[in-house]
């Protein structure tokens, strides 16, 4: 870009164009740049002297912004390049996007164009990333129960950008350790120049060989390389020292002087021209650069101009820089109410997540809830963008101090849970050992309620930690499933002989339909007890064809009719009937079941009979009763019935006692 705009300024090669600092930035290498007479001195009052200092403070303040980043750059030129790279808000990046950024920045050749560039998204990544480890690292606290087991996180981001910046390392160092040896050849060279500038004043040599050697020298200069940054001014003045020195001596050959003159003059107001038109660029950062460049053409390959001019022509050449310098501020301080507006937005996104640091919810569901808002706050913290530099370490820690007391928050939530999910595991743990021990048992009647119960127990245990889940979950499955898969093995064998069952009895229910009572009590009771014993012989059918039973009962209960038995034989025949057809089914849940009915019956038919008794009571204590009426005949009655009815349900019970210890 230097060498472009230098070619447009200059017209023609051989001239004399010596770099001569200015008045402004130094003074003391100029020969009475600015002479003035006593006629006409001016006697300045003390407002004037102060706004005339004011004003060459503002003057120098942006000459100095030049100049400083003038010389940073003549150490190491490849940082020109850095201003085709525009500096993003990194800040407002998410860890894929830095890496991504960083991989496209690190491919390319120019190391220190990009030098700020990676430094900023190094330090965004950073700090993104150790909040991302210290969540991790709460978590894993919160939830881990082994005090020996240590924090650990693998992060395969983490990784490809350390790898990246690593080759940036690389690269940044090899070309640090090239641009040193240059610098100080370069160095070298320039000061050898001087020192071959100071033998040039030498009377007894022919003035023309004398401007040859002087050009030669001058382009020797100007193709002499950087040289290190805190050296640049003391060589540039040492240079500019002894050109004015060689410009005195000229006055010997003052037309050849007076040309050059008029050379720098021409070149010099080409660039007032072009810092004229830069004034009103739209994108002061391009024109701040490009004014750097012209300022260093204007010190380093144009010489002086003649003392009349010198004074007007730089005058006007830092006024046209100090406007420009100016937008520059006010375009730094637009920058810094932006900054300023993205403080107060980060200062509500953190009173935010205080505020949600502070909701107590009660299920889990609800802290998924909570967690979706404060992450969606922390991605809005991010996008905010750059706040003040003064604050901006301040505004970080409150931002992670929120962060942090909301996940010990949540943490103490979880923390519970965590509690009562190892309290489940342990239960499920001793369902998994008891469905173990029962899952090789043959007795299916007595282990089948079993196994049942404890499935219905493992449903009502909530969660257990999320790493067991699977292995115990496993464990009970495979246990169930071979129990259960054996008695459905045993059923398929069963099956067989109960459909064999059901078909005898089928026929034997033909063959009871047709049976006539002869008349005999003990002989047709004998006969009913055989078709008993002999339809239970035939044993179980399938459970779809029970019906079968019923049918049998029908004509049992007909035949007990016909038969002169009394009520309670009849009755507790046909309970012994239908208890046995239970304990054939291996129904134990139906066999309780008729306990607890017959228990009741047997405290109702209690309570009916204390109540009729004291009812008696009543009648027969009156004085005047000489003998019981009808009322109390028919009350008597109605004992003598209920406690005939409370033997038979007391049989009954035994009888189903005596079933249990057989």
């Amino acid at each position: 870009m230097l060498e472009e705009k230098n070619d447009n300024l200059q017209e023609a090669d051989g001239k004399l164009g010596i770099d001569l600092n200015d008045s402004s930035n130094n003074d003391a290498l100029e020969t009475s740049i600015s002479e003035t007479t006593t006629e006409n001195k001016i006697s300045l009052t003390e407002s004037e002297i102060e706004n005339t200092e004011v004003e060459e403070t503002n003057h120098q303040e942006a000459l100095d912004a030049i100049t400083n980043s003038n010389a940073e750059e003549s150490e190491d030129e490849t940082l020109k390049e850095r201003h085709d790279i525009p500096m993003q808000d990194y800040d407002t990046f998410s860890l894929d996007a830095l890496v991504d950024e960083l991989k496209k920045l690190v491919n390319t050749d120019k190391v220190m164009s990009v030098k700020d560039h990676i430094e900023e998204i190094k330090k965004s990544f950073s700090l993104q990333f150790n909040h991302l480890i210290e969540e991790k690292k709460e978590e894993f606290n919160a939830t881990n129960q082994d005090p020996n087991e240590e924090f650990q996180y693998h992060s395969p981001l983490k990784s490809k950008f350390d790898e990246y910046y690593n080759i940036f390392r690389e690269k940044r160092n090899a070309h640090f350790k090239h641009l040193q040896t240059n610098l100080k050849s370069n160095l070298e060279s320039r000061l050898a120049i001087v020192e071959e500038l100071k033998e040039l004043i030498n009377p007894q040599e022919n003035i023309k060989d004398t401007l040859k050697h002087f050009n030669e020298l001058r382009e020797r200069w100007k193709n002499a390389g950087a040289i290190p940054k805190d050296k640049y001014n003391h060589v540039w003045n040492n240079y500019h020292f002894h050109v004015e020195n060689f410009y005195d001596y000229l006055h010997l050959d003052r037309e050849a002087r007076d040309l050059d003159f008029k050379y720098n003059l021409e070149q010099k107001q080409k660039i007032i021209t072009r810092v004229e038109a830069l004034v009103n660029e739209t994108d002061i950062s391009k024109a701040f650069r490009e004014l750097q460049d012209l300022h260093r053409i204007w010190k380093e390959d144009i010489g002086p101009v003649s003392k009349e001019h010198r004074d007007t022509i730089w005058n006007k050449f830092s006024e046209l820089t100090k406007k420009i310098h100016d937008k520059r501020e006010l375009l730094f301080e637009s920058q810094r109410a932006n900054e300023q507006q993205n403080l107060e937005i980060k200062k509500e996104i953190i009173a935010a997540i205080e505020v949600l640091a502070t909701e107590k919810v009660g299920s889990h569901s609800q802290w998924l809830v909570q967690i979706q808002k404060v992450e969606a706050l922390r991605n809005e913290f991010f996008a905010a963008g750059k706040v003040p530099g003064e604050v901006n370490e301040q505004t970080w820690a409150a931002f992670k101090t929120a962060v942090r007391n909301f996940n010990s928050f949540k943490n103490s939530f979880y923390k519970d849970i965590k509690k009562d999910q190892n309290d489940n595991l342990n239960k499920k743990m001793a369902l998994v050992a008891k469905a173990k021990e029962l899952q090789e048992s043959t007795d299916f009647g007595a282990t089948t309620p079993i196994m049942k119960q404890i499935q219905e127990e493992w449903k009502q245990i909530g969660h257990v930690p999320k790493k067991y889940s699977d292995k115990i979950w496993k464990e009970f499955k495979d246990a169930c499933n071979h129990y259960f898969d054996k008695l459905k093995e045993h059923k398929s064998e069963e099956n067989t002989e109960e459909v064999a069952a059901f078909d005898n009895k089928k026929a034997y229910l033909e063959a009871i339909r047709s049976f006539e009572l002869t008349g005999d009590h003990k002989t047709d009771l004998d006969a009913i007890k055989l078709h008993i014993e002999t339809w239970k012989s035939f044993g179980k059918v399938p459970f779809s064809r029970r019906h079968i039973e019923g049918k049998f009962n029908k004509i049992l209960d007909a035949l007990f009719e016909k038969l002169s038995l009394s009520k309670k034989d009849s009755e507790m025949m046909r309970f012994a009937n239908r208890i046995d057809s239970l304990s054939e089914s291996n129904d134990i849940r139906k066999l309780d079941n008729e306990k607890i009915f017959i228990m009741r019956k047997i405290e109702e038919v209690q309570n009916e009979i204390f109540q009729l008794e004291n009812n008696i009571q009543f009648f027969t204590n009156t004085k005047n009763a000489k003998k019981e009426n009808s009322i109390v005949l028919e009350v008597r009655k109605n004992i003598a019935i209920h406690k005939e009815s409370l033997e038979v349900w007391k049989d009954k019970l035994k009888q189903l006692r005596n079933l249990n210890q057989e």
